[in-house]
This record gives structure tokens, sequence and C-alpha cells, in this order.
């Protein structure tokens, strides 16, 4: 009985893991700081220094620090990471993440001024 369950956990566990690497799907992250804005695309400089432009869709989401936000939101110097979907040659956002996580139940920390 106890070789059975061991079983039924190895296979429950090696389930997961390939649902949750299917469930990825094509979808490519782009990690920055952004360099440019405009209304419709998006330009992040990763850490090797390559630039990566990332077209924003209508249906773009934005999160702010876990908060609902929008592309006014986002300034250049912020660090993103940006989750796209690969369309032809062009990157297609479907939601940008930016600025620091909450803590853990704690309130967002307050905006420090530049």
């Amino acid at each position: 009985m106890r070789i059975i369950r061991s079983a039924m956990l190895l296979i429950l566990t090696f389930s997961l893991v390939t649902l949750a690497m299917l469930a990825h799907g094509t979808d490519k992250h782009v990690l920055g700081t952004v360099t440019k804005i405009t209304e419709s695309e998006i330009t992040v400089q990763a850490q090797d220094g390559s630039l990566q432009v990332v077209k924003v869709a209508p249906d773009t989401s934005f999160v702010k620090s876990g908060a609902s936000a929008s592309i006014k939101d986002l300034k250049v110097g912020d660090r993103v990471v940006i989750h796209a979907k690969p369309v032809g040659s062009d990157l297609i956002a479907h939601e940008v993440r930016f600025g620091k996580p909450p803590a853990a139940g704690a309130a967002a920390p307050a905006a420090k001024p530049e």
C-alpha cells in the first residue's frame, strides 16, 4: 500500500510540473529597464545591454506594485517584467509589471520623492 501511495504521489507531482510548463506556453518574458515609452511600444534594455521593443495592445494590463495601473504610470528608468506573446516578428505585451512588490501583510510603501 505504501508503494502505491508513493507511486501515485510521484505521478501527481510529475503531472503538475508538466501542466505548469505547458500553461506557460510560448510567452516570452522581457526583463530590464524601460528606456523609451510611446502609446504603442515600450523599449526595454536587458542586463546584457540589448534593447527589446514590445508592442502594447488595447488589452495589455499594467500592474504597479501589485495594483492595477496604466501605461501613463510607467516611466523611463522603471524596472519591468513584461509577459508578451510572439506574433510574427513582434512581441505583443499582455501584462507589464513594474514597481516594488508589496510586502506580505503590509501596505505598499509610500513613493520616495525624486
